[in-house]
């Protein structure tokens, strides 16, 4: 990219080390488990999960839990919901094309975690038989 004089200009990224970093605001809310377990689901899945679909598939999560998670996906464009107009509502998700992108590095991450769980497991017993006093 150039500027009118015609010299070269890198545009800014942010500044990762700022807490007010729209990058770090963004890393903060995708790299939690919760976002990871429900892309993996999602990407999973063919067609739409319902929102009880998901609680199964994802031991451990709250009702509410994955409702806020879910929430915050469909406000970054993660994650699209479809709600279905009976009583009780069905409410529906999917992932979106910019969810979908998603997967592919936080499978490489969580990849990444399983192959090294065994050297993190070592590291903290040393850290805790170091630290502890005699």
């Amino acid at each position: 990219m150039t500027d009118s004089s015609g010299r070269r200009t890198v545009k800014a990224r942010g500044d990762l080390f700022s807490p007010a970093c729209p990058t770090r605001k963004l890393l903060d809310r995708i790299g939690t488990k919760w976002i990871s377990m429900a892309v993996k689901v999602l990407a999973e899945e063919a067609g739409e999960l319902r929102f009880s679909q998901m609680q199964r598939q994802m031991a451990g999560i709250s009702q509410k839990m994955l409702s806020v998670t879910l929430q915050g996906m469909v406000r970054d464009g993660l994650v699209s919901r479809r709600v279905e107009p009976v009583v009780p509502p069905q409410v529906f998700y999917r992932l979106t094309p910019l969810g979908l992108s998603l997967e592919e590095p936080l499978a490489a991450l969580r990849e990444w975690a399983e192959a090294h769980m065994p050297e993190i497991d070592r590291a903290n017993q040393r850290y805790t038989q170091e630290e502890t006093p005699t």
